[in-house]
């Protein structure tokens, strides 16, 4: 386990370093070195361990909450329920601050999250494709109501840069909300063992005492307050809370307690490697041509995340491929189980 962890430690600074030496300006350039370091390169690569580790450990917490592997918190709405809120106080109190439009982007997240759950105990669970499906029309209704909102109030720019999540633009002053991710993994570390229960389902964790309806509610207050920061701060990520927990589950079983601090560790490096993604430095970004700037800004990050997240989600999907039975090792798709948790 030390070994492990020394690896995972040492491969997790590599990855951070790369990400602070990746830029479009030179650090020996005409820039100064020190302030292009603490203005951009360091909160940018902050922002991104903090919004990978965050969103890998909320879409563990979605995957045990409804009993499916195939789920994360951008396939149930949440993320699109949190731009909502936002576009409610964007109209409501456009001088509001960042804390306030937070808060209520995290209590919207959590009442779409609740209405997503609400849905699931309506879905058959025999097949358990169809869950994600269901999460995928829930998700596009309510990003349809927004896109509504947004074309009839003229925020399509506000809702693009939600939609759009990226580093780029991640400056000193602009990020330090993420550090509320730190304080929600601390929090799920300490009811860990109750939410792992829940993948057992209702039944089964009240016959061991579990208090559900209230365990369940506290996972989902930390999964939305997460999501919202991360969309308030760089915007929606899809993919990352759905490919990580799956490939942790995979190696390590079930316990969250036991898994938590490899899941963190493990969004923080996607975290880090989807930030080459979006290598600009607003810094050395003045005047440039256009063509300039579609080559400083790389690709964006959604669409690095999707391509890699996709391809995992679909894979396990289908069920002639190999990886289907390695994803879903104690279900059939021909529905001999009721969960892939059974």
């Amino acid at each position: 386990m030390t070994r492990t962890a020394l690896v995972a430690g040492v491969t997790l600074a590599l990855l951070a370093g790369a990400s602070v030496l990746v830029g479009a300006a030179s650090l020996s350039g005409d820039l100064d070195a020190g302030l292009l370091l603490a203005v951009s390169r360091l909160p940018r690569t902050a922002a991104a361990l903090l919004a990978g580790a965050g969103l890998a450990l909320a879409g563990a917490v979605v995957q045990l909450s409804v009993q499916n592997r195939l789920v994360e918190p951008g396939l149930v709405g949440t993320p699109e329920s949190a731009m909502l809120g936002l576009m409610a106080v964007t109209l409501a109190a456009p001088g509001a601050s960042l804390i306030v439009k937070m808060a209520v982007a995290a209590a919207a997240a959590l009442v779409g999250t609740l209405g997503f759950l609400a849905l699931s105990r309506r879905v058959p669970r025999q097949d358990p494709i169809l869950l994600p499906l269901v999460g995928l029309i829930y998700g596009g209704i309510l990003g349809s109501a927004a896109l509504w909102i947004a074309w009839t109030t003229d925020l399509v720019q506000y809702l693009g840069i939600w939609t759009s999540g990226e580093f780029s633009g991640v400056l000193r002053g602009r990020y330090e909300l993420l550090w509320i991710v730190a304080a929600v993994t601390v929090a799920l570390y300490a009811v860990a063992d109750r939410i792992t229960l829940l993948g057992l389902g209702e039944d089964a964790a009240r016959s061991l005492g579990l208090d559900y309806r209230q365990t369940l509610l506290a996972g989902l207050v930390l999964v939305a307050v997460t999501v919202a920061v991360v969309v308030v701060s760089v915007g929606a990520i899809p993919f990352v809370g759905l490919v990580v927990p799956n490939l942790v589950s995979r190696w390590r079983g079930d316990d969250l307690r036991r898994n938590l601090p490899l899941i963190a560790w493990a969004g923080r490096g996607v975290g880090a490697g989807l930030r080459h993604r979006g290598a600009a430095d607003p810094l050395a970004l003045r005047n440039p041509g256009r063509d300039d700037l579609r080559r400083r800004r790389g690709r964006p990050v959604p669409v690095a995340a999707a391509r890699a997240g996709a391809r995992r989600c679909l894979s396990a999907a289908s069920p002639s491929s190999p990886s289907a039975s390695r994803c879903w090792p104690r279900c059939s798709f021909a529905g001999t189980c009721a969960s892939p948790w059974a």
